[in-house]
């Protein structure tokens, strides 16, 4: 299923969310995204995403993050029941003009993906020296 969601951030919307652009059914995970005057960092939940399942794709203005669960059940023990039956995540954002995809960073610490991209130079607060005449 492919939907189009706006995700609103203080300020003109940095992110927008596009869907799932692959045919293979995936979960979609849950994001926060933050704004500051210098960027913005985004938070997607990804438990049981180890670092080397994980793929995070800057292609011009799309940002893509993908990765499979890889759950380790003890020695003999299988499940009785499974809530959650997909083992993929998927997820893709257009990123705003105002954005450096250039300078995108990323890191995944307990399950969490934190990505911090920062805003473009021309979007970038600057001081403006006053003259006195």
């Amino acid at each position: 299923m492919n939907t189009t969601t706006a995700v609103t951030t203080p300020g003109d919307t940095a992110v927008r969310n596009v869907g799932n652009d692959r045919s293979e059914p995936a979960l979609v995970p849950p994001v926060d995204v933050i704004e500051d005057s210098t960027g913005i960092t985004l938070y997607a939940d990804l438990p049981g995403v180890p670092r080397d399942r994980l793929n995070l794709r800057v292609e011009g203005d799309t940002l893509s993050l993908e990765g499979e669960m890889q759950l380790a059940l003890p020695q003999g023990m299988t499940p009785s029941h499974a809530e959650v039956q997909l083992s993929r995540f998927r997820r893709t954002f257009t990123l705003s003009k105002e954005l450096d995809p250039d300078k995108v960073s990323a890191e995944l610490t307990h399950g969490v993906l934190r990505v911090r991209i920062p805003k473009a130079e021309h979007a970038q607060p600057r001081r403006v020296e006053v003259r006195v005449a």
